[in-house]
């Protein structure tokens, strides 16, 4: 490449690249939620759980949580949803008992208590919410066929 290409170019390079940040700038992005990032919305106006069992959409689907989890406690060290749903409180606490297959290591074997593959709940089970789908969804439930 010749010396006035290689000037003309290297002189072209800054201007493209204001040109791409003051048009990525001018951009107007629409937020999912409805805010800005940095805005704070309460809760309540997002969605409200909803009481009572709600039905499942599909077979295998893990149930959606009933109630409030907003100040359960989920870490590597404590994991307050077992406080009334392992297998040795639910009775007495009168809450659903987790299903055997959270009691299985990842080799099928059976376990006294949760696995580690099945101990952070959230990861699965999410609180019921009457919230507005954030995109179109199209999603039909299985008919049970």
């Amino acid at each position: 490449m010749n010396k006035p290409t290689r000037t003309g170019l290297t002189a072209l390079i800054p201007v493209l690249l204001l040109g791409g940040f003051a048009l990525a700038q001018s951009a107007q992005v629409e937020t999912l939620r409805g805010a800005d990032v940095d805005e704070l919305i309460p809760l309540e106006q997002i969605h409200k759980n909803v009481e009572g069992r709600m039905q499942r959409n599909y077979r295998q689907q893990p149930p959606l949580i009933p109630h409030s989890v907003e100040q359960y406690q989920i870490d590597t060290r404590t994991n307050q949803c077992l406080s009334c749903h392992d297998w040795t409180k639910a009775g007495e606490r009168n809450a659903p008992t987790l299903s055997m297959t959270h009691y299985l290591d990842r080799d099928g074997n059976e376990l006294d208590h949760i696995a580690g593959t099945r101990y952070f709940c959230n990861q699965c089970h999410v609180p019921q919410a009457d919230a507005p789908p954030l995109v179109d969804n199209v999603f039909q439930p299985s008919s049970g066929n």
